[in-house]
């Protein structure tokens, strides 16, 4: 029986090649369903489904210790993201490399594509803290649960958006302009833990010792993630 991992959006490329190798080296089938943050916690929280492992965001991920859905001693953490900037593919680009700047090209696009998940509520804070939000109401675009802020992009429904480099990497369609600055960058760690109705709890403490150990490090880097810091 394969293990069953569910997860948010921005990890699906990572946790789908990590699963491949983990079935190479184990001969152990995994199968990774990735769907918007909220849905996935809501799903593993119901209880409806039976899944192994639920990789999310590290917020995510306590509530649902609070809750009694997953073992709360099996939490890892699987790899973290920054935030980056994308447009289409071939269209002109502002300069990002400082707040202000970053501000500016805001303020001066046609339309801004913001996630649900932890990037677009990073973005929405910035767009508060620059007095700006009211402003930009009419041109800001929050793609749906599950759609990538690229697609929309991709599709000219965006001239600027704003997603988890994971989800933005090697996308047809889109340009990454580069990272948010330093300044005004957030990393969030993304965390895997063994769901409270598993049905092999130790293939999946397995599974996710080996997404977390460093022999997936190059595979993380290959889609913009970083891993998270060892003790």
């Amino acid at each position: 029986m394969p293990i069953a991992v569910i997860s948010s959006m921005a990890t699906r490329h990572v946790l789908n090649d990590l699963a491949d190798s983990y079935t190479q080296q184990s001969g152990q089938l995994v199968t990774v369903e990735s769907v918007g943050g909220v849905a996935a916690a809501r799903r593993v929280e119901q209880r409806e489904e039976a899944f192994d492992v639920v990789v999310l965001a590290a917020d995510a991920i306590d509530g649902l210790v609070a809750a009694g859905r997953v073992d709360a001693a099996s939490r890892v953490g699987i790899a973290r993201s920054g935030i980056a900037v994308a447009v289409a593919a071939g269209a002109a680009t502002r300069p990002i490399d400082n707040e202000r700047a970053v501000r500016d090209a805001v303020l001066a696009a046609r339309s801004i594509g913001y996630s649900t998940g932890p990037s677009g509520a990073h973005v929405m804070r910035l767009f508060e803290r620059w007095g700006i939000a009211q402003k930009i109401a009419p041109r800001i675009v929050q793609a749906p649960p599950g759609v990538a802020v690229g697609a929309l992009i991709a599709r000219g429904e965006v001239e600027l958006g704003f997603q988890q480099m994971s989800e933005l990497i090697g996308l047809d369609g889109v340009d990454i302009i580069g990272p948010l600055p330093r300044e005004i960058q957030t990393l969030t760690v993304f965390k895997g833990a063994v769901c409270a109705d598993a049905r092999s709890p130790v293939d999946a403490r397995s599974l996710l010792a080996f997404m977390s150990a460093p022999q997936g490090d190059a595979i993380k880097r290959r889609y913009g993630m970083e891993a998270v810091t060892r003790r």
